[in-house]
């Protein structure tokens, strides 16, 4: 099914088309077009609130400036659904996050019109600086905008961006756009926060302090206003700062009211606000999502150590942080959306003998590299990266699909790296974690969704670091898995058990250590070697077999499965394991051609 465009906006088809129109027209023009963001995640699912708070702002964008020759970025890009449906993309536009179809999120290879693609946050400044010098040098006044929430104001690329706006000269063509909805995923929090719902009792404020030609608050929502300031500071030139007031799920009364549930509610019924009851009745049923099993034993975890800690960069709700949160309030906490603070501020804890969960999205990890290996394994600091969304994550699609830990964790000294195959297997490697003996730095890794244990809340095992375990007894080929994906692996033997097809198959635990003791059995009985990892192949679990049996001077054939070297684009989480030869049907297929 697909929404169907109101009378206005059956007519637009790119930003040429809505400058056409009288300033009288504007407002239908949002309304119709929030309307068609509504009816369209209710049918197919995507971020809802983050877009609907910028419609107007959208639609008063694309009808002052030249887009895409001046360049608009999107920063996260949860708040891009409008901009996408007015450049080209509205009729394909029930195809967004679906497998082969649109991105989630502004992609440069979609759209001339997506100047930057912004899946994660507080790099649109940046970005933004960046074109706008290239302008200035290139002789042209073309302006390069950057419309930024204040939730990812806190991140600190921002506030690098900010620093260097300001010795910029005044010919640079710039516009900071802050939609300040008060909001992120989860409320905000900190002193930036508060600054900002203050600037208008106290001036100056930061942004005039730091050399910016500072515009607001004004209400983001009132289209007239919006395209008149536009209109100004087009024809000012130079750099400026517009701050708006909007509210997260604007025209829409649920979304309103209840800002978490609507950032990415799912398919519901738009005239009664009911999420679709089946997709409720599923999330009840059955194994529970390894981020809850991961929020209710970090609990259970701290309520008997109280030097247990829970740190997370603004993804309380998403990592189940919350319900930490909302029972040792003391013990948990949220720093906003600072990645690089997170990991040293859990470090610094980690000084003085608290034992720091940090809970963080395997692909935002990325950008606290240099502060994993400097701040934490460096100096040899106790603390627990929980890393939620590893491996292939699902409609999300590129930018936050968690290909890369295992190969960008292992090379690091003094870190132990481990993934778990359920959900009992993570309770325990989180209970062996803050145990006094262990001092080392660990990473656990565990995928989004749902597990395979429906009675996972078992009494806590002590299992042994770096030690793999065997699930199944067989001959001729071994096949070992690291973390969730070996459930695929089970399934697929299941597949072949009327063809007289029988391997073994190792759940290995640990990338580091890895269990050598049992490398050196099958390397020795087995006459094929088969590695799966819901990971990328460069550099991954694969490759620490390969390396260790190279060290060990052995040469048998070894067959690796895993994600493949390119970025995996969006889709469901199925059709991505097919994609990369990770789905059951696929293992299978590869072991009954290696028998």
């Amino acid at each position: 099914m697909k929404a169907i465009a109101g009378n206005l906006l059956s007519q637009l088809q790119y930003p040429p088309d809505l400058r056409r129109l009288s300033l009288g027209h504007l407002p239908q023009v949002c309304s119709e077009l929030r309307d068609f963001i509504i009816d369209t995640v209710s049918l197919h699912g995507g971020h809802l609130g983050a877009s609907l708070g910028v419609v107007e702002l959208t639609v008063a964008l694309h009808y002052v400036f030249q887009t895409p020759e001046d360049q608009l970025i999107w920063d996260v890009g949860h708040q891009a659904y409008g901009h996408k449906i007015l450049t080209g993309r509205r009729e394909i536009f029930d195809q967004n996050r679906k497998y082969q179809g649109l991105a989630g999120f502004p992609n440069r290879k979609e759209s001339i019109f997506d100047s930057f693609g912004t899946g994660h946050s507080s790099t649109s400044i940046s970005a933004a600086l960046g074109m706008a010098v290239a302008n200035r040098l290139l002789k042209n006044d073309h302006f390069a905008i950057a419309v930024i929430g204040d939730g990812s104001m806190t991140g600190g690329m921002t506030f690098e961006a900010l620093n260097n706006i300001s010795v910029e000269p005044p010919n640079t063509n710039l516009l900071v756009i802050l939609n300040d909805n008060k909001m992120s995923i989860d409320p905000n929090v900190g002193a930036l926060h508060e600054h900002l719902q203050q600037i208008e009792k106290h001036k100056p404020n930061l942004f005039e302090n730091l050399g910016m030609n500072y515009i607001g608050v004004i209400d983001g929502h009132d289209i007239t206003l919006l395209i008149n300031t536009l209109q100004n500071i087009r024809e000012k030139k130079g750099i400026h700062f517009l701050h708006l007031r909007t509210k997260k799920g604007k025209g829409f009364a649920k979304a309103e009211h209840d800002q978490i549930t609507w950032h990415a509610p799912g398919t519901f019924n738009k005239i009664t606000g009911i999420i679709n009851a089946v997709q409720l009745e599923q999330d009840k049923q059955g194994a529970p999502k390894y981020q809850d099993v991961f929020g209710h034993t970090l609990l259970e975890l701290a309520q008997e150590n109280e030097k247990i800690v829970g740190v997370t960069p603004a993804m309380a709700s998403g990592s189940s942080m919350r319900i930490l949160k909302e029972n040792l309030p003391l013990q948990s906490f949220d720093v906003g959306i600072a990645e690089q603070h997170a990991v040293t501020f859990a470090a610094g804890l980690a000084t003085q003998g608290f034992v720091p969960f940090c809970a963080i999205y395997s692909t935002f990890l990325q950008r606290a590299y240099d502060q994993l290996i400097h701040d934490v394994c460096l100096q040899e600091l106790k603390v627990v990266f929980c890393l939620d969304r590893a491996g292939i994550v699902g409609e999300d699609g590129a930018t936050h699909q968690g290909a890369f830990d295992l190969a960008y964790l292992r090379c690091i000294p003094n870190l132990v790296v481990c993934a778990p195959m359920n959900e009992v297997e993570l309770r325990n490697m989180m209970f062996v974690s803050q145990l006094p003996d262990f001092q080392l730095p660990i990473a656990i890794r565990y995928p989004r969704g749902k597990g395979v244990t429906v009675d996972w809340k078992k009494p806590f095992e002590r299992i042994e670091i770096g030690k793999a375990r065997l699930i199944r007894k067989g001959s001729k080929i071994a096949v070992l898995s690291i973390g969730h994906i070996g459930n695929a692996v089970v399934h697929a033997f299941e597949m072949l058990e009327n063809e007289g097809i029988n391997p073994s198959h190792y759940d290995m635990r640990f990338v580091k250590p890895l269990d050598t003791a049992v490398l050196d059995y099958v390397f020795a009985n087995y006459e094929k070697i088969l590695t799966v990892e819901d990971g990328c192949l460069m550099g991954g679990f694969g490759t620490a077999i390969l390396e260790y049996m190279a060290d060990c001077g052995i040469s048998k054939p070894v067959k690796r499965l895993g994600i493949p070297d390119r970025f995996i684009e969006q889709g469901k989480i199925e059709e991505l394991h097919e994609e990369c030869g990770l789905d059951s049907a696929s293992i299978a297929e590869i072991v009954r051609n290696e028998w």
